[in-house]
């Protein structure tokens, strides 16, 4: 939520809610809502941190957070455009009481532009709640296929080294067997219990904190494809490539293209 932030989603007597920001600012801090949201980013990549996972959203990607869900935004981009939308939501449809996180297909990213033309409006509008409630309803088939692009965050306090060394150290030839001297375990033990508190083996974790990076620098437009590889990591651009594409399902080169389209167009 915005550090300024002055509206108070919750008294409003509208179900719908736009909120468009050139420049967002966060606060960083654990709050929740009793409508639902959707949160594009139409610039920049933010982070959303949901009940202990972390979830990305590069450029043209939304999350959808559903309602009274505890959460909290921050980025490290120097400037975020955010489109945010509340929204009471069908409570006879599971769809809405799950997080989700996805690429925006083209359809759904000009409806949500449209709906900028509403920003911060705190009167209910006929036209605004018709045509958000289109946008909603259909909300569920646009995220069919959508991305895990989250890592978790242990519970378990003898993994607190493991997870500080595998982000400082993401970048590096890492023997994972000596991760268990960190946890004072045995690494089968470790292996054992990181992935049952994060649903991800250490080198699958390593993986994803190694793409999720270079969406970040894919995203600020700064490193080639070739730079990027070797900056978080990877010996070969193939190899970056296949990592890139088992967790994106889509080319490193794909990705760009796609942000490229969107500029020439005048979305961002």
């Amino acid at each position: 939520m915005n550090a300024n932030d002055s509206i108070k989603i919750d008294e409003l007597n509208k179900p719908y809610f736009v909120w468009f920001e050139e420049n967002w600012i966060h606060d960083d801090v654990l709050h929740y809502h009793q409508k639902g949201q959707l949160v594009y980013v139409e610039s920049g990549f933010q982070y959303i941190t949901i009940e202990e996972k972390i979830y990305l959203l590069p450029q043209n990607h939304a999350a959808w957070i559903p309602s009274n869900i505890i959460h909290k935004t921050n980025s490290h981009s120097e400037k975020i455009k955010l489109m945010i939308m509340f929204a009471d939501t069908d409570k006879k449809n599971p769809f809405y009481d799950e997080v989700n996180v996805f690429s925006v297909p083209p359809v759904l990213r000009e409806m949500i532009k449209y709906a900028e033309k509403w920003s911060k409006h705190l009167k209910e509008d006929r036209n605004e709640t018709l045509f958000l409630k289109v946008l909603f309803n259909e909300l569920p088939h646009f995220v069919e296929h959508s991305l895990k692009l989250h890592i978790c965050l242990p519970k378990d306090k003898r993994l607190t080294k493991v997870i500080e060394y595998l982000h400082d150290h993401y970048n590096k030839e890492i023997r994972l067997e000596d991760l268990g001297d960190t946890a004072l375990l045995s690494f089968r033990t470790l292996e054992r219990i990181f992935k049952k508190e994060t649903g991800l083996t250490l080198s699958k974790y390593q993986q994803m904190l190694r793409i999720i990076k270079s969406l970040e620098l894919l995203s600020s437009g700064n490193l080639t494809i070739s730079e990027t590889a070797y900056e978080i990591g990877y010996k070969s651009v193939q190899a970056y490539t296949r990592s890139f594409l088992s967790v994106m399902q889509e080319r490193p080169s794909d990705f760009i293209k796609n942000i490229n389209v969107s500029v020439e167009k005048g979305i961002y």
